[in-house]
C-alpha cells in the first residue's frame, strides 16, 4: 500500500516539474521586447499601420512605435540625409531599391509585401464628363501627386502609355506633395477629379467615387508596397530586436488580414502561386485518399 502511495506521489511531483518545463519553454519562446521603433511608411498606408501598431503592443506594450508617415520620395531623402529610422515602407520599389544601393537599407530584409491599385476619383456625386483615363482632359482640373511621389509617378507612367502626357500637361493641375494632399482636394470638392490609390479612395468612401481604375497594360508593373530594415546608428539592441520582430509582425497572416480590411492586397509572386497550388492540390489529394478509406 506504501509503495502505490509512493508511486503516486512521485508521479504527481514529476507531472509538477515537465508542467513546469513546459511552462519555461514557453515563456522562452516569447522573448521580452522594449525600445523604440522608428518606422517611414508612406502616407497610403497610415490608418492600416496604426491598427496594427495596437495589435503588437497588446503582446509588446514595452515597444514604442513612431511613425513617420508622408510620400515615399520624401522619406527616401529624409533617410538619406540621416534622420533617424528603423523601418521604411513605401509605397513603390524605386525608393526602397535606391536605398538598398546606397547601404542604407538591409537587402536581405527587403520584402515586396502589398499590391495596390491606381485609381480616378471625383467628389461624391460630383458631376464630370470624364468616364476614364483615357479622357482625363475633359475635366477642368486634376489634382495629382508631385514627380517624386510615387502614386504621381504611376499617374505619369499610364499617361505615357496612353499617349495623353502632353495634353494633361496643358490642365490646370493643383499639384499635392502626397496622395493624403489629392485625395483631401478632391473629397473637399477642390478639384474635379484626382488620381489615388483605391485603398486611399476606400477610406473616403463617403466622400469621392471611384471613376475607374487604371486601363489595363498602362502600367508595366504592379503597384507593390516594399518593406524593410534601415540601418539606424542610434538603435540599440533592444530597439533592432524590436524593429526586427515588428517587421515580421507586419508579414504575419494576422497584420495581412488588416492590411486587406483597408483594401490592400497580398503581393502574390508566380513562384509562391505555383507553391500554394501545389499545397492546394496536395491537400485535395489526401483527403480523396481519406475519404476512400473510410
Amino acid at each position: 500500500m506504501k509503495k502505490r502511495v509512493f508511486a503516486a506521489l512521485m508521479a504527481g511531483v514529476m507531472g509538477t516539474m515537465m508542467f513546469g518545463i513546459t511552462l519555461v519553454s514557453a515563456e522562452a519562446e516569447t522573448p521580452e521586447l522594449k525600445g523604440e521603433v522608428y518606422a517611414f511608411i508612406a502616407a497610403s498606408l497610415n490608418n492600416a499601420m496604426e491598427e496594427l501598431q495596437k495589435n503588437f503592443n497588446e503582446t509588446y506594450p514595452d515597444v514604442e512605435i513612431l511613425y513617420n508617415a508622408d510620400s515615399s520620395g520624401t522619406l527616401q531623402t529624409q533617410i538619406e540625409e540621416g534622420a533617424r529610422c528603423d523601418i521604411f515602407f513605401s509605397a513603390a520599389q524605386k525608393q526602397m531599391n535606391a536605398l538598398v544601393d546606397e547601404g542604407l537599407a538591409d537587402k536581405d530584409s527587403v520584402v515586396d509585401l502589398l499590391e495596390n491599385k491606381v485609381v480616378l476619383i471625383k467628389p461624391k456625386d460630383g458631376e464630370t464628363k470624364v468616364t476614364g483615363f483615357e479622357n482625363i482632359t475633359d475635366a477642368a482640373n486634376l489634382a495629382l501627386a508631385g514627380e517624386d511621389v510615387p502614386v504621381g509617378q504611376y499617374s505619369r507612367e499610364i499617361f505615357d502609355n496612353l499617349g495623353i502626357t502632353d495634353e494633361v500637361n496643358k490642365m490646370e493641375i493643383n499639384e499635392g506633395k502626397n496622395v493624403t494632399e489629392v485625395l483631401a482636394a478632391v473629397s473637399e470638392g477642390s478639384n474635379e477629379v484626382g488620381i489615388v490609390y483605391a485603398t486611399d479612395a476606400a477610406s473616403v468612401a463617403d466622400f469621392v467615387d471611384i471613376i475607374a481604375e487604371a486601363p489595363a497594360g498602362s502600367l508595366e508593373t504592379p503597384v507593390l508596397y516594399p518593406v524593410g530594415l534601415v540601418e539606424d546608428q542610434e538603435a540599440s539592441d533592444d530597439d533592432k530586436a524590436a524593429a526586427a520582430a515588428f517587421l515580421e509582425y507586419l508579414q504575419s497572416d494576422e497584420a495581412l488580414e488588416v492590411f486587406e480590411k483597408y483594401g490592400f492586397a497580398a503581393y502574390v509572386t508566380d513562384e509562391n502561386a505555383d507553391d500554394a497550388q501545389a499545397d492546394d492540390a496536395a491537400e485535395e489529394t489526401e483527403e480523396a485518399a481519406e475519404d476512400t478509406a473510410e
